[in-house]
């Protein structure tokens, strides 16, 4: 257990140095091994997005919770890295998927809020950091508020309002840190900053977000890619693909994997 607290103590220091945390998102065992043998990699991520469509599941729980804890298990297993696990709402359980995934080895998880009342949001992030420190660990609690992402066509400012109001409370019931997905100006990313403190606010990089540096100055303490590098992979496997039909073959710029 000393070795993942350790790993849990490792990967929140990386969220409160002010240098920005950035996460290569992976879901599965060869994309955690090169993802972690990246020059610059400190910790890994997964995306439950990309776990999921790797089984044949759609994204939204639809993937048997043990299966995706298998998953997350076997990505932790290959690296010597902190890891921390998309965990979509939980389950339906969230205190006890976190158990699982405690089990098989992950030190931090996303958890959605999905817009949940905002009192029984906050209560199932206190139980999610109770369960984790009756296990002995400090757990890095990713409190994911869908406040842009569900936003459909309502007032921004009123949208930002959410987003503050709801990453308050998960930090005041023990989060620490509260994930923020969508694209957002830097006045907005400044407001968040501004409401939660520097490096509690973690974002996902989607074009049109300001640039990395840029976050890191503001106070950013993290940066995750989601299901975006499953895609790119797939990309370049849908290139190579049509490259083939043409009567070409694999590109010059292919790397050997270890």
């Amino acid at each position: 257990m000393s070795e993942l607290q350790d790993k849990a103590t490792h990967l929140l220091g990386l969220h409160r140095d002010p240098t920005l945390l950035t996460v290569v998102n992976v879901w599965d065992v060869i994309s955690a091994r090169v993802v972690a043998d990246g020059i610059g990699t400190t910790a890994l991520a997964t995306a439950s997005h990309s776990i999921a469509a790797s089984y044949g599941y759609e994204d939204g729980e639809k993937i048997p919770v043990d299966l995706m804890i298998e998953a997350c298990g076997r990505i932790a297993a290959a690296t010597d890295l902190p890891v921390s696990a998309d965990l979509e709402a939980g389950y339906g359980h969230p205190v006890e998927t976190v158990r699982k995934a405690l089990g098989v080895g992950i030190v931090g998880a996303n958890i959605e809020a999905q817009m949940r009342p905002l009192l029984e949001a906050a209560t199932i992030v206190e139980d999610v950091v109770a369960a984790a420190d009756d296990e002995g660990i400090d757990f890095v609690l990713n409190a994911r508020t869908d406040a842009f992402v569900l936003a459909g066509d309502r007032d921004r400012g009123a949208v930002l309002g959410d987003a503050v109001e709801r990453g308050k409370a998960f930090l005041d019931a023990g989060a620490p840190a509260v994930f923020v997905p969508g694209r957002l100006s830097e006045e907005e990313v400044v407001t968040l900053v501004d409401a939660f403190g520097p490096q509690r606010l973690t974002l996902i990089g989607v074009p049109g977000n300001p640039p990395l540096d840029r976050l890191e100055e503001l106070g950013v303490a993290r940066v995750s890619y989601g299901p975006m590098p499953q895609r790119v992979a797939l990309t370049a496997l849908q290139e190579l693909v049509e490259e083939v039909h043409r009567g070409g073959g694999v590109p010059d710029s292919m790397r050997p994997l270890n």
